[in-house]
């Protein structure tokens, strides 16, 4: 059986938990019951504390040292991630920007999150939002609890079999708003960064779950709200794509048409979109804000919300049963893997690319000592390693190490390396 060892020797980074222990897991936000019970019967020592942030999150980090800390929505800091012992940070959910990514890479500590665990459940709150616009559920209801009926009013509504739905995003969200669209007999047109460069790559749209679901790629963001009637937002926030959909792209939504958001407020320009409610009369609905509330209730003030024709919830797109049980399941599973084999699933921090230059080919007799031996000479020359393979022959009598390093060994020291150790059957240098 071959085996693989990665970011062993004089460059190490991450590395597997701690055997000797018990693994210690934090839990600083709401957490299913569910998911409480699978860590425990996977012989994790679970500590929950939902109410943590902060302050009170840096010290609990520092006085439970935690293996493994999970959040859904609580900001995890830099001084977070050096309080304690962390080695994993599960963000119990797709988006993983509340999450001091960069300050966890540099201290080697995993961040992992839960994708498409919650897309069913944030399209089916979009869907409800469009129909809510498009029939004025809201305005019904409130004029039925005052004592008003309306119907004359009310029956107006322009319908959305034959209307084209606008995708910004198409991930897991987006698929499934596009497999929702077709039965609904919209149209659907797309702009993803995924499709965005060069020419369209219907391989990549034929490897996505809604791949027999017709749709129309667009090349901008721009042209995707001049063709829609509704436009709806599932992009995840990056550096990229914060403030992406500005007054460019909403200026050309038609007059009257609808614009949903269910993805981050970050995206959006909510200045912008403020303007094209008053000039173009858009309907608007939104999940997401420019500035929530960061406890879960409180009071919330934005001027977007007293506009005519806007319709808000409070941030609850992930937010049923049916999703909560598949992101605390899929959490488990993240945790479970790194116990026990040392690699976490769904990993977002783990360079694409090693900045190794070179790798250096090993063929040995697989006894103790022969890699050290080889490390040990690397570091003599001040050579990092980035990256180790090791596969054993069958029999295990020989192997062959692929080592990674971000230089080159001189001559001489590869000739000192393979003279020091009568196992090591033969060494060569290959540039990268």
């Amino acid at each position: 059986m071959p085996s693989r060892v990665s970011g062993e020797g004089t460059g190490g980074g991450g590395g597997a938990p701690p055997q000797s222990k018990k693994m210690k897991v934090l839990i600083a936000d709401k957490f299913e019951q569910s998911g409480i019970d699978g860590l425990k019967v996977a012989g994790c020592e679970v500590v929950y504390q939902p109410d943590l942030n902060g302050d009170t999150l840096t010290q609990a980090l520092r006085e439970t040292t935690a293996d493994v800390l999970v959040v859904r929505g609580t900001t995890v800091t830099a001084p977070m991630l050096e309080a304690g012992a962390l080695s994993l940070v599960v963000r119990a959910g797709a988006g993983y920007n509340t999450i001091d990514v960069a300050t966890a890479s540099t201290r080697g500590i995993y961040v992992s999150n839960c994708p498409g665990k919650n897309a069913i459940a944030v399209a089916e709150l979009a869907w409800a939002l469009m129909l809510a616009l498009d029939r004025r559920i809201p305005d019904n209801v409130a004029d039925l609890r005052a004592g008003r009926w309306n119907k004359k009013e009310y029956s107006k509504a322009r319908g959305l079999h034959g209307r084209t739905l606008g995708l910004l995003g198409y991930g897991n969200i987006g698929q499934e708003m596009a497999k929702r669209a077709h039965a609904f007999g919209m149209p659907v047109v797309v702009w993803s960064r995924r499709f965005a460069t060069g020419p369209v790559n219907q391989a990549l749209i034929d490897q996505t779950d809604a791949a027999q679901v017709p749709i129309t790629l667009a090349k901008t963001p721009q042209e995707v709200a001049e063709r829609a009637d509704v436009l709806s937002v599932h992009l995840a926030l990056t550096a990229e794509t914060r403030g992406l959909v500005n007054a460019s792209v909403l200026e050309k939504l038609k007059p009257g048409s609808y614009f949903i958001n269910t993805a981050r407020g970050e995206v959006v320009d909510y200045a912008a979109l403020e303007q094209v409610i008053k000039t173009r009369h858009i309907r608007v609905a939104l999940d997401v804000f420019a500035a929530e509330p960061k406890e879960p209730t409180g009071e919330f003030k934005d001027s977007v919300v007293l506009l005519p024709g806007v319709y808000g919830t409070h941030h609850i797109g992930a937010s049923t049963d049916q999703a909560q049980d598949a992101i605390a399941s899929e959490t488990v599973r993240i945790i479970t893997a790194y116990k026990d084999t040392g690699k976490v699933p769904n990993v977002v921090n783990l360079a694409k690319k090693t900045p190794a230059t070179h790798m250096l080919v090993v063929r040995h007799r697989d006894r103790p000592g022969v890699l050290a031996h080889v490390f040990a000479q690397l570091r003599s020359g001040n050579i990092n390693v980035q990256e180790t393979e090791n596969v054993i022959f069958e029999g295990a009598q020989a192997a062959v190490a692929r080592i990674h390093l971000d230089g080159a060994p001189s001559d001489a020291l590869l000739k000192t390396m393979q003279g020091g150790n009568s196992d090591i059957l033969d060494l060569h240098l290959v540039t990268i």
